[in-house]
């Protein structure tokens, strides 16, 4: 009886590390709209979803993302605020809605997402 007891807590506890484990990372996402009023108040890494609406001119290693609802503002009064991503890596097509990990980091009196992974989500044809 004991013996099938101890089977038992250890397959509890087995199992809730798996799901620790499974679950470890898969923290919220956060909207352009969440982060970019204040991105100060953001620290440490975070996932950041957004739609790339075009690449520095400057610096092709940066693009911007602006918040999913955007999409749905068609007029050409909309004042869409994008977040600047600066990633080492294949960048994303214009439309691409991505998940970037990463952290702010100031530059000047502006932040700057320094994104360490991105991967894209899908596409939203938008453009040309």
């Amino acid at each position: 009886m004991k013996k099938n007891i101890i089977l038992i807590a250890v397959a509890a506890i087995g199992i809730a590390l798996a799901v620790a484990f499974i679950t470890q990372g898969s923290a919220k996402s956060l909207s352009v709209n969440e982060v970019s009023s204040d991105p100060a108040a953001f620290t440490g890494i975070i996932t950041v979803t957004g739609i790339m609406g075009g690449v520095s001119q400057q610096d092709p290693t940066i693009f911007g993302i602006m918040d999913k609802k955007e999409l749905q503002c068609t007029t050409p009064n909309c004042k869409k605020v994008f977040i600047p991503v600066k990633f080492q890596g294949k960048l994303p097509v214009l439309g691409d809605e991505v998940n970037v990990t990463g952290r702010f980091v100031r530059v000047g009196d502006d932040f700057l997402f320094a994104a360490e992974k991105m991967k894209v989500v899908r596409n939203h044809k938008i453009g040309g």
